[in-house]
């Protein structure tokens, strides 16, 4: 490949913009992303939420409900950047696709509401943009809303998100006078039209607000000039920073993590949009602009590094598998080399190949046909058979495997069967495809009673997922009530010896081993500790008595509940020359986790955050009622237009059809979001009363 031609596409992939929009549930994400279509010339109408006719919002479920449920992806054009956009959802209960949308994405706009500011789920999504290390510029929506302000929004970031937000703009007018900014950078006015918003007058800096603004900017100088040595430097000195120095500070800071510049608008007045595209095109990284990613060889184990570009062996990462009537649909972020239509491609976990039997670009449902993919695109194929949400495609001659996701563990089940018995098998494989698509949605058979048990989020997750067997798939199905996912743990300490010896004729079975168990709040479910010395258990065998141990305690106990936080230290033991087995010493593994939960058992339970807003005259009426569902308040702060934000926390088995209740104490005005918190022990009485009902099944 020639020089000329590496330039050619470098220079092609600086113009790349791929970035998500994140936010709480209801900060206006969707309108914010149907307005860069609009305003960027994709689509030629602008589809609102509240009409249930949102470009982003495609599934029949979204637009019944005005949220966004499924990460859409789109691509449109600004200012000769292409821009791939991925509109997230802000309800918790679809945080998976947050997840998988942040891992591939290269930056982000993380949208707050000017009214509420920092809410539970927007921490929640800058918690996982800070895990994978994404760039983010920030927009305060509903500017014109009363009880608007722009300042408190900005100091709620700081306060609870711990991040460093830096205004650029200026907000002209508040409330319903709101009517532009002052562009801090350029110094000068922007006005937009009350017809057209798109439309703009730039001006000179009113004389009212020019102090103001010259106090402001000073503190923006200030800020960015800590992120670039040059600037940081004329700033001491006194010198005069020059605007496209404040402009390279800014990006470098942004692109460093330290800063999150901030602008403000009304998305859905179309007021402010065009600056915040203006920062995605001068502010968030282009794929270049982001660290090599790193994988590992599957053959060798050997760290493989390369640089995001067309010319190195191909490499992508499966994030998102959709289920779709005309092919199911797989979507990938390529990170080097070329994907080509009818290729084939190795994927390492399965140690098959995947045929690419189209490529398209996705614009929401909408579908482009494309020849071919290269680094820094986001795709969707159609063709790829057993590729899942986390797999990594390459070539033959250079297998690489990217780092997968990490999904939360589900909180919530129940049964569901068919109404028909003909549909047994048709519905085991429409939740197979479900299954598939979305990694926090998990489906399993119940041994004792033989019924199909779904698992997922929250109720709306899984009311959501019925629905769609009901209404996509045609399938009719019954329901039982949701049950929580609880979980078990050692009460203290436990030395056992497990001896599994047996003698029948031909070879025996033989397996001593020695275990010492306790908890720790840090480990997820197992951590196993080799601590044997001078041989009493050989060395091939140590595995297997870790697998016996791992199988016990996902198996749960009678109850089939699965313990979590467990230290398991195998310290000694006994082996025989004949009658030992890796059989043998997985069965002592069982037996060893069996001896040391036997009466040293306790029941978790998942806690939840949650964050409710009511009207303070209904607040003490609300902590009631959150007390009686053993509940615990950790913090009442007053918000504007007399509202009060209750935070505290609370077990999910207290929380079913709370909706229904917070409705009623709050005449219909009270909101609330929950996320999970932890797993905490239940109560021996409320223990008890849910193990007797587990174990009559």
């Amino acid at each position: 490949m020639s020089d000329k031609k590496d330039s050619k596409d470098v220079q092609q992939i600086k113009t790349f913009r791929n970035f998500g929009v994140i936010a709480h549930i209801d900060a206006g994400k969707t309108t914010f992303s149907e307005r860069i279509l609009y305003i960027t010339g994709k689509s030629h109408k602008i589809g609102e939420v509240h009409e249930g006719a949102a470009t982003m919002d495609y599934l029949e479920e979204e637009r019944k409900r005005g949220i966004t449920i499924t990460s859409a992806a789109t691509t449109c054009h600004w200012r000769e950047h292409r821009m791939s956009l991925i509109d997230t959802p802000g309800h918790v209960d679809f945080t998976a696709e947050v997840e998988r949308s942040l891992r591939v994405l290269d930056g982000a706009v993380g949208v707050f509401c000017a009214v509420a500011g920092v809410q539970p789920q927007s921490e929640t999504v800058w918690r996982q943009a800070n895990r994978y290390k994404v760039p983010r510029v920030a927009f305060v929506n509903k500017m014109d809303r009363t009880g608007a302000d722009f300042y408190k929004a900005v100091q709620s970031m700081r306060t609870r998100l711990n991040a460093n937000p830096v205004p650029l703009v200026m907000p002209i007018g508040k409330e319903k006078d709101f009517r532009g900014v002052v562009d801090l950078v350029n110094m000068r006015a922007c006005v937009w039209s009350e017809d057209d918003a798109r439309e703009m007058t730039v001006s000179e800096v009113p004389a009212d607000l020019l102090d103001e603004a010259k106090k402001r900017r000073e503190q923006m100088i200030e800020a960015v000039a800590e992120c670039h040595d040059t600037v940081l430097e004329k700033f001491v000195e006194g010198e005069e920073v020059t605007i496209p120095e404040i402009m390279v500070a800014i990006r470098q800071g942004t692109l460093d993590l330290k800063i999150t510049p901030v602008f403000c608008g009304s998305a859905f007045k179309d007021k402010g949009v065009q600056n915040v595209l203006d920062a995605i095109v001068d502010f968030l990284p282009s794929p270049l602009d982001v660290p090599p990613i790193e994988g590992t060889n599957p053959e060798n184990d050997e760290k493989v590094v390369r640089e995001l570009l067309p010319d190195q062996p191909f490499a992508g990462l499966v994030f998102k598998t959709i289920s779709d009537p005309n092919g199911d649909l797989t979507f990938i972020r390529i990170y080097t080399g070329e994907m080509q239509q009818g290729e084939k491609y190795y994927n390492a976990r399965t140690r098959r190949f995947e045929r690419i039997g189209r490529l398209v670009r996705m614009h929401a449902a909408q579908r482009e046909p494309i020849d071919i993919a290269r680094a820094g695109d986001i795709v969707a194929a159609v063709g790829i058979k057993d590729s899942i949400t986390g797999d990594t495609l390459s070539t033959r001659e250079n297998p690489v495997i990217y780092e997968a996701m990490n999904f939360p563990d589900t909180v919530i089940s129940m049964a569901i069967e068919p109404k028909s018995g003909g549909d047994r098998d048709k519905l085991s494989e429409v939740i197979g495809k479900l299954v598939r698509e979305d990694p926090t949605f998990k489906a399993r058979t119940d041994e004792q009673t033989g019924q199909m048990v779904i698992s997922g989020m929250g109720e709306l997750h899984l009311e959501v997922k019925c629905n769609m067997i009901m209404n996509d798939y045609k399938i009719g199905v019954t329901v039982g009530r949701p049950k929580v996912a609880y979980k078990m743990t050692l009460k203290g300490p436990k030395q056992v010896e497990a001896r599994h010896i047996k003698q029948s004729g031909g070879s025996g079975q033989f397996a001593v081993a020695r275990v010492k168990f306790s908890t720790d709040p840090e480990v997820e479910e197992l951590q196993f500790i080799d601590a044997v010395k001078g041989g009493s258990v050989p060395r091939e065998y140590i595995p297997a008595v870790e697998a016996g141990i791992e199988a016990a305690i996902k198996g749960g106990g009678r109850v089939g509940f699965p313990y979590c936080k467990i230290v398991a230290e195998l310290y000694d033991g006994q082996s025989h020359d004949v009658d030992s087995s890796a059989m043998a010493f997985e069965a002592a593994g069982v037996l060893a986790f069996r001896l040391a939960a036997e009466g040293n058992s306790q029941l978790l339970e998942p806690i939840m955050k949650i964050e409710i807003e009511a009207p303070e005259e209904k607040t003490g009426d609300v902590i009631g009622d959150l007390s009686s569902r053993r509940g615990l308040v950790e913090e009442m702060i007053s918000k504007p237009g007399g509202i009060s934000a209750v935070t505290g926390k609370v077990p999910l088995a207290e929380m079913f059809q709370y909706s229904t209740t917070l409705r009623s104490l709050t005449q219909g005005r009270g909101t609330y979001s929950m996320e999970p918190a932890s797993y905490e022990p239940v109560p021996p009485n409320i223990a008890e009363k849910v193990l007797a009902e587990y174990a009559k099944g």
